[in-house]
C-alpha cells in the first residue's frame, strides 16, 4: 500500500517527490540547497547529470511505500523509461531553511 504524496511527513521530501512525479524541474531545483550533493548506490554522482538522466529525460516517478526517520527516509517503487521499475531506498538531509542539502538513493 502506497503513501499519498500529500501525506508525507517532511515538507522538503514531500516537495521533492511532488516535483519528481510532476516532472517539474524548476520546482525540483528550488527545493535543493546551494551546493546540494547526491549518491546513487553508495557512489557520489554529479547531481545535474544524474537528475537529467534518471528523472527528467526518462520520466522518473516515485511511489512511496514507507517512510521513517521523521519522513526523511523512504522506501519506494521508482520507475523511469531507462531502467523500468525497481524498489529503491532514499535518504534526505534537510537544512534548517527547509531545503535538501543531500540525498542518497539506491536499490533496496
Amino acid at each position: 500500500m502506497t503513501i499519498q504524496t500529500s501525506k508525507l511527513s517532511d515538507p522538503a521530501v514531500r516537495a521533492f517527490v511532488t516535483a519528481v512525479n510532476a516532472h517539474d524541474r524548476e520546482g525540483f531545483l528550488s527545493i535543493l540547497a546551494p551546493g546540494a550533493t547526491m549518491a546513487d548506490d553508495g557512489t557520489d554522482r554529479d547531481l545535474a547529470d544524474w537528475i537529467e538522466r534518471e528523472i527528467f529525460s526518462s520520466n522518473g516517478h516515485m511511489e512511496v511505500d514507507n517512510e521513517s526517520n521523521r519522513g526523511r527516509d523512504l522506501l519506494t517503487h521508482y520507475r523511469n523509461d531507462t531502467w523500468g521499475e525497481m524498489r529503491t531506498r532514499w535518504h534526505f538531509e534537510v537544512e534548517d531553511d527547509g531545503r535538501i542539502s543531500r540525498f542518497e538513493t539506491g536499490q533496496a
